[in-house]
């Protein structure tokens, strides 16, 4: 019977540990993403960054980052273009960003998995489709990076400063 009851209350305990009341968790607002996805935004085109467009950008943001990734790469995730500091009174980017690591009036760019700045476009192997994850954060601060950063150098600057979050995905195949 005690064996019965400790049990019961560990099972009590594990639920109200993992499935804390709605008031006890902290919701992230969402913010709306939109990419003007192409054929041009690929390799098979012109390879030049989409435009973006975005709402829902908390007033008390400080900056923005961007990352866009594949995660069907055949050798893993692949990361497309990381770009930072961004400044948030922006309400998206133009197409065509330049490649280069500092982008006047809009923010500092990172390396991808090309081994380049900027903006790589997809290139899936032909005979398959590929998600490509853009998921923009709204941080509390500029990010204490200089331009190059790879992904995982801004996702780690970033850690305890994300406010708000969106994402959205894109589909290209060959």
């Amino acid at each position: 019977m005690l064996v019965l009851i400790l049990l019961v209350l560990a099972v009590i305990l594990a639920v109200v540990i993992l499935f804390p009341r709605p008031e006890e968790r902290k919701a992230v607002p969402n913010i709306s993403i939109n990419v003007d996805f192409s054929i041009k935004n690929t390799c098979d085109g012109q390879d030049i960054s989409p435009r973006i467009s975005w709402s829902g950008v908390p007033n008390n943001t400080k900056s923005l980052a961007l990352i866009v990734e594949d995660p069907d790469a055949p050798g893993g995730l692949f990361v497309h273009w990381v770009i930072y500091n961004i400044d948030p009174s922006l309400k998206g980017l133009p197409e065509g960003i330049p490649k280069t690591e500092v982008v006047s009036g809009i923010g500092l760019q990172g390396v991808n998995s090309f081994g380049k700045i900027g903006y790589g476009g997809p290139c899936p192997p032909r005979g398959s489709t590929h998600r490509y994850i853009f998921r923009i954060y709204a941080l509390k601060e500029t990010v204490q990076l200089g331009p190059g950063a790879s992904r995982n150098d801004l996702l780690r600057a970033i850690e305890g400063k994300i406010i708000a979050v969106g994402e959205t995905t894109v589909k290209y195949g060959r």
